[in-house]
This record gives structure tokens, sequence and C-alpha cells, in this order.
């Protein structure tokens, strides 16, 4: 059965799905994107991902391409029609179609919109979460504005390659004061030595995880202790756990940095009870 996908108020065939070549998400990377992941037929923390889709939109300044409950109708819409269970949907909105000039069009041009949907490979990540994962650490080179969830992904592509190669799964990066910022499509996690949960506070310098704030909230909800701060590769490999979160598959444990083990090298216990309470707290819509 074929893929369905939505193109600026056209439900059509995946593989023939386009986007007209002077379209300004093509040709700058001029957008922003959403990713919401689907349990049971249902969308998970939609409305967390909207409210983020909606700030990137202003701090582009690219007008929203139809109304909130539209798009909610769409995405669900979108789901239906391609039999998805268990999987993502991704919706990407650029400032349109215009002619090639960098300064934004002269004449107002309406928003281009596009939403797709796809199942998980369930396996796999299940695979990860009961072994854990390695990453590597590389220097962060990205723009100034993380907090914006921008198309413009290349030095995020750069650093997941960088990892493959490595053989490694995810790539941390590592900003100009040696402190981890996130990972390359993650939010990066330790467990201190004394017991509490680590992360980078929300600012400029990270994207403000959906799954990372819906952690954040399971976890003070089960009593565990939680810092907002930067902490060093360093003080990761010396972690007692480490993991990274993301929607398309919430919580993966991190059991090796850079090569070197974290605790044991094998998944954390505090990581692994997280990642069941996140689905005590997510909300299903």
């Amino acid at each position: 059965m074929s893929r369905i996908a939505y193109v600026n108020g056209r439900y059509i065939r995946h593989d023939e799905a386009a986007i007209h070549i002077e379209d300004r998400g093509y040709q700058f990377s001029d957008g922003v994107y959403e990713v919401c992941g689907i349990r049971g037929g249902k969308l998970m923390d939609e409305s967390l991902h909207m409210d983020r889709l909606e700030r990137s939109l202003a701090e582009m300044r690219i007008g929203a391409p139809m109304s909130r409950g539209a798009l909610r109708l769409v995405m669900r819409e979108v789901v239906r029609r391609n039999h998805v269970v268990d999987g993502l949907v991704y919706l990407q909105v650029t400032r349109g179609v215009a002619p090639r000039d960098h300064p934004f069009p002269a004449i107002p041009v309406a928003p281009s919109i596009v939403i797709t949907a796809k199942r998980l490979n369930a396996a796999r990540i299940a695979a990860s979460v009961e072994k854990g994962v390695s990453v590597v650490t590389l220097p962060d080179i990205r723009w100034a504005r993380r907090d914006i969830k921008s198309v413009s992904l290349l030095p995020n592509i750069l650093a997941k390659q960088a990892a493959r190669e490595a053989g490694a799964y995810e790539a941390w990066l590592v900003d100009r004061d040696g402190f981890v910022t996130e990972g390359s499509s993650t939010n990066a996690w330790i467990v201190d030595r004394e017991g509490r949960l680590v992360t980078r506070p929300a600012s400029t310098d990270i994207l403000n995880g959906v799954t990372r704030l819906v952690l954040l909230k399971a976890a003070r909800a089960e009593g565990m202790e939680v810092v907002e701060r930067a902490f060093t590769p360093e003080e990761a490999k010396g972690a007692r756990e480490a993991f990274i979160s993301a929607s398309s598959a919430i919580l993966i444990p991190v059991t090796r940095i850079d090569g070197a083990p974290v605790g044991n090298g094998a998944p954390g216990s505090l990581s692994l009870r997280l990642r069941e309470a996140y689905f005590k707290h997510c909300e299903l819509s």
C-alpha cells in the first residue's frame, strides 16, 4: 500500500509528492519542522509540539499555514491514511515559494506545508534500550539559535554521519567552553555520582525537546532529584548513568562515551525507571 503525504492542501501518494523548486525551504532552509510520536494510533504530547511549532514560526516570522485545529485534523488524517499505529508524524512549514532572493519576499506569499507519517522499527528501539548505545563527542559548530526547530540541519547531519563512521549511535556536541550541549538529534542526560539527573537547561544553546520536558515532569513526579546544568564529557564518562531522549525513541541508555564505559557499561536502573515513568505522564490525543 502506497504511503500518503499531505502537501499544500492535497493528499497525494508519497512517491508523487513534490514542492516547487523555488520553495524557500529548498533554496535556503527557510523553514521549521516538528516530529510527533504516535502510540496506539494517538499522537503523543501533541499540545507541547504545537506550542513549540508556533514558537519556532514566530521566531522565524513565518505565518501559520492553517489554524491549530485544522492542523490537528490534517495530522490525524495523514496518520489514518497511512495506517500508522506506532510511529511518527512529521510536519514541515516553510516561508513559501518566491523568486530566489535572500530577504523575505517583498510581496507576502503563503507558507508551504508538508506532513508525512511512518512506522517505527519497534524491535530495533527495544534492542537499543536493552543493550544501550555508544556516543562520541564532537565540537558543536551549529548556529546560535538552536532553540528554533529549523530545517537547517547540515551540522547535525555531519555530526550524525561522523558518529556512524565511528561505530557510534549518536554524537554529543561540545561547546567552546567544553560543555556538552546536546546530541545531533537528541537531548543529553547523565545521572551524576550523587544520583541526581543532570541535563543542560533550556536556552538558545539547545532545542528544548518535548520528550525532555515530559521526562523532567515524570522525574520530579517520581521523586527523582533533577539538576538543570551543563556537564562536561569527562563528568559524563565518570557518571553513574547516561542516556539520550527524543520523540522517536523516548529514552535510550548510553553505555559508552568515546569508547569509555559509563558506570558498569550496562543500561542504568534509574534511566530505565524514568523511561517507564514517561509513559505515565505523556499525553495521548
